[in-house]
């Protein structure tokens, strides 16, 4: 059955290459046809030979050959896209046929169109929203608290240790009691961070840190991602509670764990305000049946881009934002950092501040 799956998706993703192929030989001019193609099945490739032999090139070429190889990813979804639609206008006679065959201007036309998607998608993501809620409670607070949540860091090849120095500037700026992570600190690779040593970023942070796996600790290496949590300074919670001043934070081992226990028995006994930590949002009655105050949830990044966002909305009861079932409040995360290209058409990078009072 996997077999059967993986050629299906092959044949699939072939046949919409040709496609794409053909309508790029199609609408180049005369003497640009074969170049055009070419450029393309190479940007293709890259995504291909940087998946499979990336652990094995130096540091620097990883890194461009990812950046390069998954923002392919997102111009051929639009290339896709931006055909389609050329196909049915023209269908329609909406659009002249001549405008998709050898036409410079049609040519530039689609090139410049996507070129300009990844641009302000670049620029969408690189701006991290700050995102607050302030929430009063009856609970016994030993003071009033202002805790700083994030998933989706996926430090590494792209998201490099720069880039995480400016986040933790963003988190420290907050002057937090308590710092928590939703998961997917990793990216696909421990490589990156620890020749880098992005650890010591992390004890840069100005407050006690606590995180739970995610399902990219789980593919690149669960005992090594663990060793990184440790050196970074970073309390896993694994299936288990942290007490921090009045709160008790419920960290939930991913859904990729084998097994994992039951909220309404890790909940079972606790008496302060409760915080559920669970990287996937799924199952979000049980968090509300176990009498759970608030959950933060990340993993769906809220699709990155559009339309991606819509199958996101589909699969989740919620994919991004404020949610509340009975007196439990949610919000998921479309998350701080991305996996693949940085880019953001439709949905944010963001962080949150929960002021607890």
């Amino acid at each position: 059955m996997r077999t059967f799956v993986l050629i299906s998706f092959l044949v699939f993703i072939l046949a919409l290459t040709g496609y794409a192929s053909w309508h790029l030989w199609r609408i180049a001019p005369h003497g640009w046809k074969l170049a055009v193609v070419t450029a393309f099945l190479v940007w293709m490739a890259s995504f291909f030979i940087g998946f499979a032999f990336i652990e094995h090139l130096p540091i620097k070429a990883a890194t461009v050959l990812y950046e390069v190889g998954n923002t392919w990813l997102i111009a051929f979804m639009y290339l896709l896209i931006l055909f389609f639609l050329a196909d049915i206008a023209a269908a329609c006679h909406i659009l002249p046929k001549t405008l998709l065959s050898d036409s410079l201007p049609g040519m530039l036309s689609v090139l410049g169109v996507v070129a300009f998607i990844l641009l302000l998608g670049g620029i969408k993501y690189n701006h991290k929203y700050r995102e607050e809620i302030t929430i009063p409670t009856e609970k016994p607070l030993d003071k009033p608290l202002t805790i700083v949540m994030a998933s989706d860091l996926h430090i590494g090849y792209h998201n490099r240790k720069a880039e995480l120095g400016r986040w933790v500037d963003l988190i420290n700026a907050e002057k937090p009691d308590l710092v928590l992570f939703g998961g997917d600190i990793i990216d696909r690779s421990l490589r990156p961070l620890v020749e880098g040593n992005y650890a010591e970023e992390f004890h840069r942070i100005d407050a006690p840190v606590w995180a739970v796996l995610g399902n990219h600790e789980y593919f690149s290496d669960i005992d090594g991602a663990e060793q990184f949590y440790k050196d970074a300074g970073i309390l896993l919670l694994k299936d288990s509670v942290g007490h921090f001043k009045g709160i008790d934070v419920i960290g939930r081992n991913d859904r990729s764990f084998p097994c994992r226990a039951a909220l309404g028995d890790l909940a079972a006994g606790l008496e302060g305000y409760t915080i559920v930590l669970d990287h996937q949002p799924s199952n979000l009655e049980e968090t509300h049946l176990a009498g759970i105050d608030f959950q933060f949830s990340g993993h769906t990044h809220h699709g990155q881009v559009w339309p991606i966002s819509w199958v996101t909305d589909l699969i989740f009861e919620k994919a991004w934002g404020h949610y509340q079932k009975g007196s439990t409040r949610y919000y998921i995360s479309s998350g701080l950092g991305i996996w693949g290209a940085k880019v953001r058409i439709g949905t944010r990078s963001e962080y949150l501040v929960l002021h607890l009072n």
